[in-house]
């Protein structure tokens, strides 16, 4: 029977205020059993249920010790997302065995929900109302969803995984221009990014998926892509005992599609891009306004303003980034009309004009909407890490940032549907050329990754 998190500190905590340990030796209680029974004792109410203690007019110092240690020992922790060991596996080489899974599994700290900050640049954003709380993270959990997310037994054939279509060399997408599956079958549309996922709520290009949870187990049926069934993929995971265990320790409920999905969701969210250089000079221009005296006087800004100028000598903006930023913002070329917010995308839909020209076009977000302002739209892609990523757009037909770019400058492909948005810019090849010198400024590091162990 799995234990949350909390109520596990409680029996600890209670077990060393009697005297008296779990029965069995694993940190479990019997089902349903909120209280421990001892002679000659009482009950007092907890926030997990029923706890007893001795008669008498007080407590001994030892379990009046565990009392106090009880109220501090923490439930959650608090993480920066992108920094620290939360994708790096559990600790060991080559595959995972039982023994290596239950030593991680019993450890408590695993379980607990992590309080996330996103990392700078990011930060300024907030994550959607609901995605964690329906969701929340832990080491455990996320951990599961890393296992998942490589392991290509997940498809029909054993040779298709996630990483199949967004794998971490390929900056979490590929540089095919569509996404291939099970036999080397193609799709129509070129993989998304599952980085700085955890800023977005709909998911795929059409935001045909309500949350990261129905994306991720959507290519697990999908004919092209995994070519497999959810039932089919929950019977492969019952068999490997490794597997059971974790999903047994972090879900009520075993091993579900719905969980493989919320764990998958979970790994995704924990993927986000570190400082670029444009975060640095972004936020170093309001300090470098202030005078030195200022600065120095104030012992939390100084700390903060030598953070961000080491930040910035490390990951500097070029001549060209700088002069690619200021058009970039400019009223005249205004990407940042679409590519806004932390994530620098706005999380809608437009018609670029890409595509529309062929005898029967992709209609994007049309196929979910059924409205006629969404014809040929499709959702805007996030500008950071944006190097890494290409072949470019929702058909992979653009294969150079410079492309892109020169698409925007044209003013698209005309069409009854394109964006009012979309005009032509009259940029020079040194405009172009300091565009992407920007685009390419606002990259940043990955977080450390384990691609290869796996349950046995």
């Amino acid at each position: 029977m799995h234990l949350r998190m909390t109520q596990f500190l409680m029996v600890l905590a209670a077990s060393l205020a009697v005297g008296c340990g779990s029965g069995d030796g694993d940190g479990s209680t019997p089902e349903n059993d909120a209280s421990i029974e001892t002679p000659d004792s009482t009950v007092v109410e907890t926030p997990e249920g029923d706890e007893t203690v001795p008669e008498g007019d007080a407590m001994e110092p030892a379990a009046e010790e565990a009392k106090e240690e009880v109220a501090t020992v923490p439930t959650s922790l608090e993480v920066t997302l992108g920094e620290g060991d939360l994708l790096t596996g559990i600790p060991g080489t080559g595959p995972l065995s039982d023994e290596e899974i239950e030593k991680w599994l019993a450890d408590p700290v695993n379980h607990m929900e992590l309080e996330v900050q996103l990392p700078m640049g990011l930060n300024v954003g907030k994550i959607p109302a609901g995605v964690i709380e329906e969701n929340p993270l832990t080491k455990a959990k996320i951990e599961l969803g890393r296992q998942l997310y490589f392991d290509t037994r997940l498809s029909s054939d054993n040779t298709i995984s996630c990483a199949s279509c967004h794998h971490p060399d390929k900056g979490y997408a590929f540089d095919t221009q569509f996404g291939v599956g099970v036999g080397g079958q193609e799709g129509g549309r070129n993989s998304p990014v599952s980085y700085n996922r955890i800023l977005s709520k709909e998911q795929f290009w059409d935001g045909r998926a309500d949350s990261l949870e129905a994306q991720a187990v959507g290519p697990i049926a999908n004919p092209i892509e995994m070519a497999n069934t959810h039932e089919g993929a929950v019977k492969t995971l019952k068999e490997i005992p490794g597997y059971v265990k974790q999903f047994e320790a972090v879900f009520d409920d075993g091993v579900t599609i719905d969980n493989v999905g919320k764990a998958i969701a979970a790994f995704e969210r924990a993927i986000v891009t570190g400082p670029s250089a444009f975060d640095y000079y972004e936020q170093l221009k309001p300090l470098k306004a202030l005078d030195e005296e200022i600065i120095n006087e104030d012992e939390d800004l100084k700390a903060k303003y030598d953070m961000l100028m080491a930040g910035a000598k490390a990951k500097p903006m070029s001549e060209s980034a700088e002069r690619g930023y200021k058009l970039f913002f400019s009223e005249k070329v205004n990407c940042a009309a679409c590519h806004v917010g932390a994530n620098l995308a706005d999380e809608k839909y437009h018609n670029l004009g890409i595509g529309m020209d062929a005898d029967e076009p992709d209609l994007g977000r049309f196929a979910v909407t059924g409205e006629e302002k969404d014809k040929g739209a499709f959702k805007t892609p996030t500008i950071r890490n944006v190097e890494y990523t290409a072949p470019y757009m929702h058909d992979g037909s653009l294969k150079t940032l410079e492309e892109v770019v020169q698409h925007y400058n044209k003013g698209g492909t005309p069409n009854p549907w394109l964006s009012d948005k979309m005009k032509k810019l009259d940029l020079s090849d040194q405009d172009v050329a300091d565009l992407v010198a920007f685009m390419k400024a606002c990259s940043g590091d990955f977080p450390p990754i384990e691609h290869a162990r796996l349950p046995e």
